[in-house]
């Protein structure tokens, strides 16, 4: 996957995009304007490397939340399957039921992988640090759990500083 697919650094964000939350509800990337916002996109709900990053975030929500800044998690899964999901993990934060791929198609983070042998469409694990303004200050992908959500963290942190 090319990176020109996803908002470079610099790009401004659709605000009308909408969001389905875990309780089915909607709302707007709009929504979230005057906030750091932290969108990030993973393949699968109940999956260990998607349960890891989750609770890597979740682990650091209330230093993401001091600096301004709401977290969003973003898959195809349902909204059930993420109501059930939140639950069971215990996560704070909201996750995206993006079951038509509009915002992971506006992000561009779906591609072509290999699992297991076979070609399938799926999402790159990616991440999006999107400023008050709602344009992109920062751009992971394809991601790494291990020491993510931390490095998420600290870029947030370094750019509040600057």
């Amino acid at each position: 996957m090319s990176k020109t697919d996803s908002p470079d650094p610099g790009s401004k964000v659709p605000a009308d995009l909408e969001l389905v939350l875990s309780d089915d509800s909607t709302t707007t990337l709009g929504d979230y304007a005057g906030k750091w916002l932290v969108l990030y996109f993973y393949p699968k709900d109940h999956t260990p490397g998607c349960t890891t990053e989750g609770r890597d975030f979740d682990a650091l929500l209330p230093e993401f939340q001091a600096l301004g800044a709401e977290i969003l998690g973003i898959s195809r899964d349902s909204a059930k399957t993420h109501s059930n999901f939140r639950a069971k993990q215990g996560f704070r934060f909201e996750l995206v039921a993006d079951r038509e791929e509009t915002v992971c198609n506006a992000f561009g983070v779906i591609a072509e992988k290999n699992m297991y042998g076979r070609k399938v469409m799926g999402i790159v694990r990616s991440t999006f640090l999107i400023d008050p303004r709602g344009v992109v200050a920062h751009r992971w992908q394809p991601v790494k759990v291990p020491g993510h959500a931390q490095a998420v963290l600290d870029e947030l942190k370094a750019r509040q500083q600057s």
